[in-house]
């Protein structure tokens, strides 16, 4: 019997999972807001993750840039902050715990060997390892069929995995736990009942919502933003080089973040709202926090840093 989704009677937990890759930028605060906001509109609890489990990428000072720039910007958490780096045995367990259950295998393929089958893993290791190989990563074996949840668009979503994105890592050859393990082992242990962020995770749900199954965890509901461009065209990203946030111009980020949200001001002109006081920008966009309008395209919505 699969776990059911939670219902709304549930109090609400969300949280907000950045990684100290970089210091928070523009797209950052749009998906931090929008978390935020849905949270404090519920009158739920807003949790910190900082996701630095991929330890090669983790820069020195990111972390407290990022939570600078949280405070700054009046972005406050609940309780005590969660560090991946700290829960390594959680995500083990659950490892050894779907290989108990026969639904991981070693596999030996290189990331040359998946890209010369065409990009999609074939399954080569399923079987077992070939001849002369050694394991590198451990793989779930996705299991036929599709998962199911409902976004909180109201929104019934499927995914056959297997067909979809096929047999994925979740422990990786450099022994980091992956992060789809991770988030929902993360997610079920602190009690996430909403889970807001970019759409451009709204391609991992599936996978997700599969693990959840596979470890009776219970499904959060999902609500995907509208992401941030810069002048370029481009998402605004740490790996596009997009720049830090000035901490100094709370009210004038908020807004434009409001903005790409689609969500009303308080006035009528951006740059009026931009002189208001962080905290009284902030009450006003709880008290009309309205999911409804965000941009129901899946094409993000321009805004400059």
């Amino acid at each position: 019997m699969l776990p059911p989704v939670l219902s709304i009677s549930v109090p609400y937990t969300g949280r907000f999972a950045p990684s100290p890759s970089g210091p928070l930028h523009l797209g950052s605060l749009v998906a931090a807001l929008g978390s935020w906001l849905d949270a404090r509109a519920n009158s739920g609890r807003w949790l910190l993750r900082i996701e630095d489990l991929d330890t090669p990428r983790n820069q020195p000072g990111a972390e407290a840039a990022i939570l600078a720039s949280l405070q700054a910007h009046g972005l406050d958490w609940d309780g005590a902050i969660e560090r991946q780096s700290a829960r390594l045995p959680l995500y083990h367990d659950a490892l050894a715990h779907l290989r108990k259950q026969d639904h991981v295998y070693p596999c030996a393929c290189t990331r040359r060997d998946i890209g010369d089958a065409g990009g999609r893993y074939p399954g080569t290791c399923r079987a077992g390892l070939p001849d002369g190989r050694q394991a590198r990563a451990w793989r779930l074996a996705c299991p036929a069929g599709t998962v199911q949840w409902v976004a909180r668009e109201d929104v019934i979503c499927t995914e056959d995995v297997a067909a979809v994105v096929g047999d994925f890592v979740l422990q990786r050859a450099d022994r980091i736990v992956a992060y789809q393990l991770a988030v929902v082992v993360d997610d079920g242990a602190q009690g996430v009942t909403d889970v807001v962020r970019g759409r451009d995770l709204r391609s991992s749900t599936g996978r997700q919502r599969l693990l959840q199954d596979l470890l009776q965890l219970p499904a959060p509901r999902y609500l995907h933003l509208p992401l941030a461009l810069g002048r370029d065209g481009q998402k605004l990203s740490k790996q596009n080089l997009a720049p830090a946030l000035q901490d100094n111009a709370a009210s004038a980020n908020l807004t434009k973040a409001l903005i790409a949200l689609g969500q009303p001001l308080p006035l009528p002109a951006a740059p009026e709202c931009a002189q208001l006081s962080r905290d009284a920008l902030l009450d006003w966009a709880i008290a009309h926090w309205q999911p409804a309008r965000l941009p129901a395209t899946d094409e993000p919505m321009p805004v400059s840093p």
